[in-house]
């Protein structure tokens, strides 16, 4: 039976010490709420400034994160009007151009169209889309082109080019894509769910800090009282909170300035733009080398135009 009343009491004391901290907190806040609070604790100057930083830091990696987590999305640029068969969705282009190489007949051709998709799906990016469509145009055209024509129809090779071409361009927007969400995504989120959320919770801390400071004051304070007239408890009880709301906007403070002072987000932006310059740089080589590929067949065949409308 003692140990019983040991136990209980023992349980009593501990949910009191846990409970009451937060129920004093819980209504110092609401008195604040309606407006039945007494003066507040001041914060100091320059933690409230370090606050709106912070609020300014969250809301900028938010809006950033929002637009360009879509760098996950291997299909942000595919055209929703686009229908692409299973059968367009099967084989890569350079394959396909391969295969095409090697037949020997319209059969065979049609053959290396619908050959069997690879085992890995062909991406769904803007620029492979135009590569399955000019290359099915390409075959299209030459399957339709009299059988014993000498010359292969210069629409078809440029065709064949270009599908080439934007299936090496879309390939290079995946690399760009994966560097982007390891070197700046990562880093990105990282800064936003530990570092900036560690400072929110060490500002909960100060806030916490600062309702019970202010509880206590209201308790002491009750009925007019003055602070000559607090007794010795309520004294102690208002210099303890007064110490831990102290060193909570010490804590606060120093997580907050680390926060701020990192250059980790600045790293990442740098990681953001040098994967879209070199992605710009690389789809730049590829269509300018196949734009001078497709203007000499234009060319061939304007001078053989003319040739034909002399004659």
């Amino acid at each position: 039976m003692d140990q019983f009343k040991k136990f209980t009491s023992t349980v009593s004391s501990t949910v009191s010490s846990s409970v009451t901290p937060f129920a004093a907190r819980s209504q110092q806040w609401f008195k604040e709420q309606t407006g039945n609070a007494g003066e507040k604790t001041e914060l100091p100057h320059d933690y409230v400034e370090l606050e709106v930083r912070i609020d300014a830091l969250k809301a900028t990696h938010q809006k950033l994160l929002a637009a360009t987590s879509q760098y996950a999305n291997e299909a942000y640029d595919y055209p929703p009007n686009i229908r692409e068969s299973f059968q367009d969705m099967g084989k890569g282009i350079s394959e396909k151009v391969n295969l095409l190489s090697k037949a020997g007949s319209a059969s065979e051709a049609q053959a290396a169209i619908t050959a069997p998709p690879s085992a890995k799906p062909q991406p769904k990016t803007f620029n492979h889309a135009i590569a399955r469509a000019s290359l099915s145009g390409s075959q299209t055209i030459s399957m339709a082109t009299p059988q014993g024509s000498t010359e292969p129809d210069p629409l078809a090779q440029g065709l064949e080019k270009v599908a080439i071409a934007q299936e090496k361009v879309g390939e290079a927007r995946l690399a760009q894509d994966e560097q982007i969400q390891g070197k700046f995504l990562a880093g990105w989120s990282a800064t936003l769910n530990q570092n900036i959320k560690s400072a929110d919770k060490a500002r909960t801390a100060v806030n916490n800090a600062r309702l019970s400071l202010d509880a206590a004051k209201g308790k002491a304070s009750a009925g007019g009282r003055h602070e000559e007239s607090y007794t010795e408890n309520q004294r102690k009880a208002i210099e303890a909170a007064e110490d831990v709301f102290v060193e909570k906007v010490d804590e606060a403070t120093h997580i907050m300035r680390n926060v701020l002072d990192t250059p980790e987000p600045l790293r990442n932006l740098v990681e953001l733009m040098k994967a879209q310059a070199e992605y710009h740089q690389r789809a730049a080589d590829i269509l300018e080398e196949v734009t001078k590929g497709i203007s000499d067949i234009q060319m061939d065949q304007e001078t053989s135009y003319r040739k034909a409308r002399d004659q």
